[in-house]
Formats: C-alpha cells, structure tokens, sequence
C-alpha cells in the first residue's frame, strides 16, 4: 500500500549535519505525489549515497572511470544531464530539499541512469568522508547566495569548504562554479585565490561569461536571465 503524500515518512527528511552550520533553507515544499513517494522509498535506497564510515561514499564505484561530484543539484537538470551523457563516470549529488532529490531520482527512473547517486541532506557530510584525491570534479553552480551580510557565514564557499574540495580532487581535477550574484562571485574568487592550490587558465572576462557547451542551462539560469542577471561560468584546476 502507499504511504500518504502528506506526510512522506521520517526517513525522506533531509539528513542533517550540524543545525548551527546549516546552510540552506526551507528543506522540502508542495506534497509529495504517490508516485514520487513509491520512488524515494524503494528506488532511492538504491542509489543513496553511503555515509556510514570514512570512503563509503565511493562504494560500488570502482566500475566507473571518473568520479563527479554535484553540490546542491538543485532541480537537477544539470547531474541529470552529466550523468546521461557520461555513462562511464559516476555521477554524485548531494541536496537538503526533498523535492529537488525526488526530482533527480524521478528521472535516473524515467532514463534508466546507473551511474547516478544521490544524497539527501547536507553535502559537507559526504565531503567529510570522501578519502584524499578521489574526485574528477566537483560542481557548484548558482548555489544560494544568502545575499544579507548576517547571513553570509551559510554560504557554502568558505575558506575550509575551499580547503575540503581541494583534498578530496585528484591533481588536475576540476572545480567548477556558477553565480548570477555578483557579489557572491566576488566573494568565491578571493577565497579560491587566497586558497593558491588551483589555477584558472583563462584570462578574458568573455571567458566566464560564456556558458561551455558541455554545461547544460537549468531553469534557475533560464530565470536569472529573464530577470536581467547573467550567468558566471568558472573552471579552476587543482595545481
């Protein structure tokens, strides 16, 4: 029998790391249809990320030529895209809104997707136990900007986030940011700078105004555009 849509059982509840370091906001909206429900409980367990203990993130992984890693996929039409494309590399994700991760998990269904993992709550706690230079990539794009100044200490760019992602990439991986927010650009380019461990090969400002072709729009970009901001593309490779 299906659960009730109105009240998904506790195990969809977005996992936690530690409530004063939050960094997102509301963690779930509208119901959860029947179907959707059906998904997150039999075929989301499947493909749950593993946190049980250091380097269970990579479990079942050693088929997969690269490893790529989403932070705060969103709607996920970006991981989708990846994921489907790149058949041979593991694609991984990691967000604290339930029906974002509904979403994604409703499509790795629909499309038939194997190289797809999905985490449910907050990616520091899979950043935390991925081993030393096991990441291709890394992925944050138009993650909240939490523009008020007593707010800026949830934005996920920090100096130790900055740190974490360059222990957990292999040398030469690739770290790849978007922002509509200028001042959240700002804000990631000093701290990726004051790091040193990456280089940015590109030196023309058309260079991050321009969207690669292997970097899909999502309907947040699509929506920032209406609304007058442009997107900010970065790639920066660990030196």
């Amino acid at each position: 029998m299906t659960s009730s849509p109105l009240k998904p059982k506790p195990s969809l509840a977005p996992k936690p790391r530690h409530a004063s370091e939050r960094l997102y906001g509301r963690a779930k909206g509208k119901p959860l249809s029947p179907t959707q429900i059906q998904l997150m409980e039999q075929l989301y367990p499947k493909i749950e990320i593993d946190v049980s203990e250091m380097g269970a993130p990579l479990n079942g992984l050693s088929e997969f030529k690269e490893v790529w890693f989403e932070i705060g996929f969103g709607g996920s039409e970006h991981l989708i895209w990846k994921a489907k494309h790149a058949p041979d590399c593991a694609v991984l994700g990691a967000e604290p809104f339930l029906n974002g991760v509904c979403k994604a998990v409703t499509q790795v269904d629909a499309q038939d997707l194997k190289n797809v993992r999905l985490y449910l709550g907050d990616a520091r706690r899979v950043l935390e136990l991925l081993p030393d230079g096991c990441l291709d990539k890394v992925f944050v794009l138009f993650p909240d900007p939490w523009p008020k100044a007593r707010h800026n200490k949830r934005r996920i760019i920090t100096d130790d986030f900055v740190t974490e992602m360059y222990r957990v990439l292999k040398p030469e991986g690739k770290f790849r940011f978007a922002s509509d927010i200028i001042s959240y650009v700002d804000w990631a380019l000093v701290r990726i700078h004051n790091h040193g461990g990456f280089t940015y090969p590109h030196k023309a400002s058309s260079d991050w105004r321009a969207r690669p072709e292997d970097w899909p729009s999502t309907r947040y970009l699509e929506k920032a555009l209406r609304e007058g901001r442009a997107g900010h593309f970065f790639e920066f490779i660990k030196a």
